[in-house]
Parts: C-alpha cells; sequence; structure tokens
C-alpha cells in the first residue's frame, strides 16, 4: 500500500467533517497546554497528585450539571471551585498534620469522586454520568474550544512567567528559600495551573480521561529526552499526535474517542518503555551487550 492510498485515509475525515477538525484543534491546544504541565509534574513527583485533582474536578461539574444542565460556564466553574477547595484542604491537612501530601490528596480525592459519582447519579441518568466521566471530544463546540485555547494561552503565559523559579522550587527548594524565593507561592500558583488545564481538558475527555492525555506523553517523554524543554516538547509532539491516531481510529473502527486517545498514548509509552532511547528495557540491554563485547 503506497503513501498516496493511505493520505486519503487520514485526512478526509478532518476535511469532510467540522466535528472533526473542532476535534482535532482541540488536541492540538490540550497538547500544548498539557505537555509542558505534565513533565513538571513528573519532575515534582506528583504524578498521582495530578490524577487526584483530575478526580476532585467531579463534584463541582455536578452541581454545576444539577443547577444549569450541560452549561459550559456552571460546570467548568464548578470544576474549578471543587478542584481548589481539594488543594487547598490536603495543603491545610499538609500543614496542620503530620500526614504526607499524596495521602491527604488520595483521601480527598476519593472523597470527591464518591460524592460526584453520587450527586449525577441521584439528579441525572447513566449517560449523563458516562458524559462527565469521560467526555464527548467529537462534540466540543465553538465555545468550549474556545475556553480550551483560553486557558491553554493563559497556562502557557504563566508558565513562562514562573518558570525559573518553579524549575528551581521543583530541583532545590532550600536553594530557593536560601534566596529569599518565596517557593510556596510557586507551589500554589503551580496548582492554579493545574486545576485549570484538567478544567480544559475535562470539557473534552472528562475527567478521567483527561489526565491520561496530560500524565502518558510526559512519562513517556523521559525515554526520549534529557533537558526539561526537550521532554515538554516531546510530551507535546506525542499528546498531539495520541490525539491525532485516537481520532482515526475511533472514526474508523467506531470506538469512543476518549479511551481511544488515551490508548494510542499508553501504546506510545510501552514502545518507549521498551525502545526507548534513555533506559529503555530492551535498548539499555543492547548497549551493555554491546559494550561487553568492546
Amino acid at each position: 500500500m503506497s503513501v498516496l492510498s493511505i493520505l486519503p485515509l487520514a485526512v478526509d475525515p478532518f476535511i469532510e467533517f467540522g466535528f472533526m477538525r473542532r476535534a482535532l484543534v482541540a488536541c492540538l491546544a490540550l497538547a500544548l497546554c498539557s505537555g509542558p504541565m505534565g513533565v513538571l509534574l513528573v519532575l515534582r513527583r506528583m504524578s498521582l497528585v495530578g490524577d487526584a485533582m483530575a478526580h476532585a474536578l467531579l463534584p463541582g461539574a455536578a452541581i454545576g450539571f444539577l443547577l444549569a444542565g450541560f452549561s459550559l460556564g456552571a460546570m467548568s466553574a464548578g470544576s474549578f471551585a471543587a478542584a481548589m477547595l481539594v488543594a487547598l484542604g490536603s495543603g491545610a491537612v499538609v500543614r496542620l498534620t503530620p500526614q504526607r501530601e499524596d495521602a491527604s490528596f488520595a483521601a480527598f480525592y476519593l472523597i470527591a469522586l464518591a460524592s460526584g459519582v453520587m450527586i449525577i447519579s441521584i439528579h441525572g441518568s447513566s449517560v449523563d454520568l458516562m458524559h462527565v466521566l469521560f467526555g464527548a471530544i467529537l462534540a466540543v463546540d465553538d465555545a468550549a474550544l474556545l475556553l480550551i485555547a483560553s486557558v491553554t494561552s493563559v497556562v502557557l503565559a504563566s508558565l513562562a512567567l514562573i518558570y525559573r523559579p518553579l524549575i528551581v522550587e521543583c530541583c532545590d527548594p532550600g536553594f530557593l528559600r536560601a534566596l529569599g524565593g518565596r517557593g510556596g507561592l510557586y507551589h500554589f500558583l503551580f496548582l492554579c495551573l493545574l486545576v485549570a488545564t484538567l478544567v480544559s481538558g475535562f470539557q473534552a475527555l472528562g475527567t478521567l480521561m483527561g489526565v491520561g492525555l496530560m500524565m502518558l506523553p510526559a512519562v513517556t517523554a523521559r525515554f526520549w529526552a534529557r533537558s526539561v524543554g526537550g521532554m515538554a516538547a516531546v510530551a507535546v509532539l506525542l499528546a498531539f499526535v495520541a490525539g491525532y491516531l485516537g481520532l482515526l481510529v475511533s472514526y474508523y473502527a467506531d470506538l469512543p474517542s476518549g479511551p481511544a486517545i488515551v490508548l494510542v498514548a499508553g501504546a506510545f509509552y510501552i514502545f518507549s518503555l521498551l525502545l526507548g532511547r534513555h533506559e529503555g528495557i530492551l535498548s539499555t540491554r543492547f548497549l551493555r551487550q554491546v559494550h561487553k563485547e568492546f
């Protein structure tokens, strides 16, 4: 099969259907935003915190749905408020008790997840619950696309402003304190940007799938790059390609788009785990064998 025969299969769905084009643009915007945020989460050893924060969106989205139905503004505002409440609550627990941050996040996110599922189950239907949990990227309209693009722009601009102190606070918080830097402030700002990114992803991929496009490309990028900038660039590229291929798979195989996108990102991770340039299992063994021979 030649490239010319494959090309129409790769581009025709996006040429013929507006909803596919909007979904592809949403994937690009989410990739630009989620890639750097995911890499920073990995470097800060907060990967599971990202997952906890994604689940913390659910009760706010459920209350917004209860009050206004599938209203973009109400569900987004509710999601942001709920996630920030979880972040502040877990932070307060860490400062007032000996409990570690990961444990407090786990406790709060389980409470939030159960509360959100309960609210939607009582006042909605199983279809509503599936929509909130798994999203509907093919149903992204112009308003949702504008929200995702706006959040991406704000997050990238904010990261550019606080990039250096954020990296220092990530790698050596003691050094930042010695210089009089406010590490706690940058940590809080980072959490705000994380919540905003998850809220934008929730509009397309739901609370369960949204974090997948953030974390899987980020952990995969570590097998191909060493610098922070390099990992962020690789993560953005992988997230977009996963979105593009996932949309094609869902279109031709008639599968749910969100899970298809995340599974493609998961396939990239497995491939990189085995053959990644840096510390891939098989590539590392091959290099060791070569070194032994010479």
